[in-house]
């Protein structure tokens, strides 16, 4: 697969028979289907920064909490409909450094498919890191030890098959849908009936009534958002599922239209019932609020239940970020700028050297874990959301120049155009700027800013050297 250089003074039909090649090219094996991607689509918004760092988010800002998600939930949607723009285009894997390379340049989809590739290895860290944190509810034994082990056994995973990986995202994504809702239905039921230990004191009015709506001031919530963000990242996980989607133009779509209501139940409507049955002032940072409401309520069993459920949430994102990863290094390969050797798939369609290289790297959350057990997550949720949102940076960008050139006729119109846009992108990036300073402000999160310039110090002597090294390759041109 090669990068589509789209000649500006190309017609659409011509423009439309590049894209359709670029994506037969690819290799992959077009094995999820449409019920696998609405899962994965699902799935991808309920993870560890909603089960666990909700905790750490609740404590700042209180019930407030629910506005902050509700704001950034929008802002996810007006970047989920740019990609779905995008995706109906060219719908290809790698598909962010792939767009970001055609409508930026060469240097933007280095930088694009690399910090893509880092956002997931860093948050398959994440993911073991609170997966080692939920096995302490059952068992005193050492984080780094549980890290080890889940890393080892989801790299076995996804070297079988891409059928099996959408299969067990697919459960995965089941039992944590499956949770949520019965969570709101115990919370309905309790302010309701008044059943549990806390039926004599659950009601609505814990959301103004311990300290107001908003507890610590306008800026206690605004100092949230980085973990709000970071609870969302991995949405845009369905563009890397594009090439390999049995029917990329209907499903996709499909999927993407899910994300108000996903949003509006799974976040808002959860912590409005958690945080109507247990006062917000009893939850505390890197305790999971789900695990914490239930045993305040006194219902032990249904603790450790959804200990469970949250174990097999950052399970599932760290098993998506080894999906991606392999993917992620894969494109980079192929385009000439990542060592050829990462283009090697299995016998069943699945990228071996890249995944394999990934998930040495991710062995890193062990030593993280071992090092430092009470820190790790706030340390790696930090640049996590960073390089994450370097991905929707770039499509929202991406999705602004692609429909100029669409209006001017030079290229195609997608056929699930963004509405609102350029104005609603706009307002999104302007959103992420404002997540970005509010992460300097931030003692906790400020570690992050201070990673990415090296980050991007690196990337650019790597691009120059790549450059130099074959100057003619195409992966190097300009547009």
């Amino acid at each position: 697969m090669t990068s589509a250089q789209v000649d500006k003074g190309q017609d659409g039909r011509k423009a439309a028979v590049v894209a359709d090649a670029d994506t037969a090219g690819e290799g992959y094996q077009r094995a999820l289907g449409a019920r696998q991607i609405q899962m994965i689509a699902i799935g991808g918004a309920i993870g560890t920064g909603l089960f666990l760092g909700a905790g750490k988010a609740i404590s700042k800002a209180g019930p407030s909490l629910i506005l902050a998600y509700a704001i950034a939930g929008l802002v996810i949607f007006f970047i989920m409909r740019a990609l779905g723009e995008l995706l109906m285009y060219r719908p290809v894997s790698g598909s962010f450094s792939e767009y970001a390379r055609e409508f930026i340049g060469p240097f933007a989809g280095f930088v694009t498919g690399w910090t893509y590739w880092l956002f997931w290895v860093v948050t398959g860290i994440t993911e073991v890191t609170a997966a080692a944190q939920y096995m302490t509810f059952w068992f005193d034994i050492p984080q780094w030890v549980s890290a080890l082990i889940f890393t080892i056994i989801l790299y076995g995973v996804n070297l079988i098959s891409v059928k099996l990986f959408g299969e067990l995202e697919f459960w995965f994504s089941m039992v944590k849908v499956t949770a949520i809702v019965g969570m709101i239905l115990i919370c309905a039921g309790i302010l309701t009936l008044g059943f549990s230990d806390a039926g004599d004191t659950a009601s609505v009015t814990h959301l103004w009534a311990d300290g107001g709506f908003f507890p610590h001031g306008i800026k206690g919530t605004l100092l949230t958002l980085q973990i709000v963000m970071f609870a969302f990242l991995a949405v845009e996980l369905v563009g890397v599922t594009a090439g390999e989607s049995k029917d990329p133009k209907t499903v996709l779509p499909k999927a993407i239209n899910t994300v108000p209501w996903r949003i509006a139940v799974f976040y808002v409507g959860a912590l409005i019932m958690i945080l109507s049955v247990v006062p917000w002032t009893e939850f505390q940072p890197g305790i999971s609020p789900f695990v914490a409401a239930f045993q305040k309520m006194g219902l032990g069993i249904g603790a450790g239940i959804v200990n469970f459920v949250v174990l097999t949430a950052a399970l599932s994102s760290c098993n998506s970020g080894m999906y991606s990863t392999g993917r992620m290094l894969r494109d980079l390969a192929l385009n000439g700028q990542g060592p050829k050797f990462f283009t090697k798939l299995t016998k069943s369609g699945t990228p071996l050297i890249g995944t394999t290289f990934s998930a040495a790297l991710m062995l890193v959350g062990v030593w993280i874990n071992y090092q430092w057990p009470g820190d790790a997550f706030t340390y790696v949720v930090s640049f996590a959301t960073i390089s994450g949102m370097w991905a929707w940076i770039m499509i929202l960008i991406c999705q602004i120049r692609y429909r100029g050139l669409a209006d001017r006729g030079v290229l195609p119109q997608s056929t699930f155009r963004a509405p609102g846009a350029p104005f609603t992108s706009v307002f999104a990036l302007a959103f992420i700027a404002m997540v970005i300073v509010m992460m300097g402000i931030d003692k906790d999160a400020r570690i992050s800013l201070y990673c990415a310039p090296l980050w991007a110090a690196v990337l650019g002597v790597s691009y120059l050297v790549l450059k130099a090294r074959n100057p003619e390759n195409k992966a190097f041109a300009k547009n």
